[in-house]
C-alpha cells in the first residue's frame, strides 16, 4: 500500500525492473499478430492462360482474321454462285451498320459532355496541338507516299495513261476552290437532321444556251473550260452552253457540320455552368450507354470480322491475275503503312513524351485489327474510343474532344 501511494506520488521512482515487466506485458497482450499470405508463384502456362482470359476479345479477333484468310482462300475452290457469297459476307455486313449507326450519337454525346466540362483555355490550348498534330503527320504521310511511288513505280504506265486521258475526258470543272469552299459550307449545315446523311458538293450543270453570233459581234473571250457543246446528229448543229454552279446534296453523313454545332453546343453549355448541369449529365449518361452499346459490338466483331474477309476473298475472279496487276500497288502500300506506323509515329510519340510508344500501341491492337477487317476506319471509330479509355486510360474529356479532328 505505501509502495503504491510513492508510486502514485513519485512515478519516477518506480522500480525499473517492475516498469520493464510491466511494459513487456502490456506490449504482449495489446500488440496484433500479422501473418502475411504470399501468392504462390504461378507457373507459365498459368501465366499464359491469365494473358488469354484478360484479352480474349483481341485474341478472337486475331483469330477471325487468320481464319478469315484460310477459309477463304480454301471455299475457293468450291462451287459457289453470287448468291454464298453475299449470304457469306452478311454477318459482315451487319457489323459495319452496327459500328456505323452508333457513330453520329457517339460523336455528338462524347463531343458535347467532354468541351462542356473543360473551360476554353484548356480545350483551346489541346485543339490547337492536336490541329498541328494531324496537319504534321498528314504531311509526313504525303511525303512517304509520293517517295515511295517515285522508287517503286507501281503499275502499268500505259494503263495511267488511259487513265489520265479518262479524267480529262471526264469534263472534272470543279476547282480547288469550289472544294474548299464545300468544306466551309458543310462546316454549317443549313439543317442537323439533313447532315446526319447528306452534305453539300458543288457540280457545275449546263445553264442557258450561248448566242454564238453576239459573242463573235462584241468580241467576248469566254472559258472554254466552262462551256458545254452539244451537236445534234439529226441537224448537225452545235448549240453551246454556260456550265453553271449547283450545290447539291449527296448521301454521306456531314460530320464536319455536326463536329462545328456540338463545339458551339458543348462550349456554351460548360459556361453556363450550373444551369446547365442537367443538360451536361444527359449527355454524359448518353455517352455511357453508347460504349456499352460499343462493347456489345465487339464481342460480336470476330464473327463479323472473318465474314467480311472470306466475302471478299471469293469476290475475287481471278486471284492470279490480281496479284499481277496489283503486287506492285500492294507492295507499295504496306511498305508505306509499315514506314508509318513503325517509325513515324512512335517517333514523334517519343519525341514528345520521352516514353514507351510500342506500350501505348500495344492497347490499340483491337482497333487496329477490326480496321484491318472492315476497311473503315470510321467504322473503328468506337472501337478506338474503348480501347484508348480502357486501355491507354485517355481523359474520356479530351478524347471526345480531339479523336474527331481527324
Amino acid at each position: 500500500m505505501e509502495n503504491s501511494q510513492i508510486d502514485a506520488k513519485t512515478p519516477m521512482l518506480r522500480n525499473t525492473n517492475q516498469t520493464k515487466h510491466h511494459q513487456t506485458t502490456t506490449t504482449t497482450t495489446t500488440m496484433p499478430t500479422t501473418v502475411r499470405m504470399t501468392h504462390p508463384e504461378r507457373t507459365l502456362v498459368e501465366k499464359i492462360l491469365g494473358w488469354f482470359a484478360e484479352n480474349l476479345l483481341l485474341v478472337l479477333t486475331i483469330l477471325s482474321v487468320i481464319c478469315g484468310i484460310v477459309l477463304g482462300c480454301f471455299m475457293r475452290y468450291a462451287t459457289y454462285d453470287d448468291d454464298f457469297v453475299m449470304l457469306v459476307g452478311f454477318p459482315g455486313e451487319l457489323l459495319m451498320r452496327m459500328l456505323k449507326m452508333l457513330i453520329l450519337p457517339l460523336i455528338t454525346s462524347s463531343m458535347i459532355a467532354g468541351l462542356a466540362q473543360l473551360d476554353a483555355k484548356s480545350s483551346g490550348r489541346m485543339g490547337s496541338r492536336a490541329i498541328a498534330y494531324y496537319f504534321g503527320t498528314t504531311l509526313l504521310a504525303a511525303i512517304l507516299g509520293i517517295v515511295l511511288v517515285l522508287l517503286i513505280h507501281p503499275g502499268n504506265p500505259r494503263i495511267k495513261q488511259e487513265a489520265m486521258k479518262a479524267v480529262k475526258d471526264a469534263d472534272t470543272k470543279v476547282s480547288t476552290l469550289d472544294a474548299m469552299l464545300d468544306l466551309v459550307r458543310n462546316m454549317f449545315p443549313e439543317n442537323l437532321l439533313q447532315a446526319a446523311f447528306a452534305n453539300v458538293k458543288t457540280e457545275f450543270i449546263p445553264g442557258d444556251p450561248i448566242d454564238m453570233k453576239r459573242v463573235r459581234e462584241k468580241g467576248q473571250q469566254l472559258n472554254w473550260d466552262r462551256i458545254l457543246n452539244k451537236t445534234d446528229p439529226t441537224t448537225n448543229v452545235t448549240e453551246y452552253y454556260k456550265l453553271v454552279r449547283s450545290y447539291p446534296y449527296k448521301d454521306g453523313s456531314n460530320i464536319l457540320g455536326l463536329i462545328v454545332f456540338c463545339t458551339a453546343f458543348g462550349i456554351i453549355c460548360g459556361q453556363l455552368g450550373s444551369e446547365a448541369e442537367t443538360m451536361i449529365r444527359f449527355f454524359v449518361i448518353l455517352n455511357e450507354i453508347v460504349m456499352r452499346l460499343v462493347v456489345i459490338c465487339m464481342w460480336y466483331s470476330p464473327i463479323g470480322i472473318a465474314s467480311l474477309i472470306i466475302a471478299k476473298i471469293l469476290a475475287i475472279q481471278d486471284m492470279y491475275t490480281m496479284a499481277q496487276q496489283l503486287g506492285l500497288y500492294m507492295l507499295t502500300v504496306i511498305t508505306g503503312l509499315l514506314i508509318h506506323a513503325i517509325i513515324t509515329l512512335p517517333g514523334i510519340y517519343f519525341i514528345v513524351t520521352r516514353k514507351n510508344p510500342f506500350t501505348f500501341f500495344k492497347g490499340m491492337l483491337q482497333a487496329w485489327v477490326t480496321a484491318l477487317g472492315t476497311a473503315s476506319s470510321a467504322a473503328t471509330l468506337p472501337i478506338t474510343f474503348r480501347c484508348l479509355e480502357e486501355n491507354n486510360h485517355i481523359d474520356k474529356r479530351y478524347l471526345g474532344v480531339f479523336s474527331k479532328i481527324n
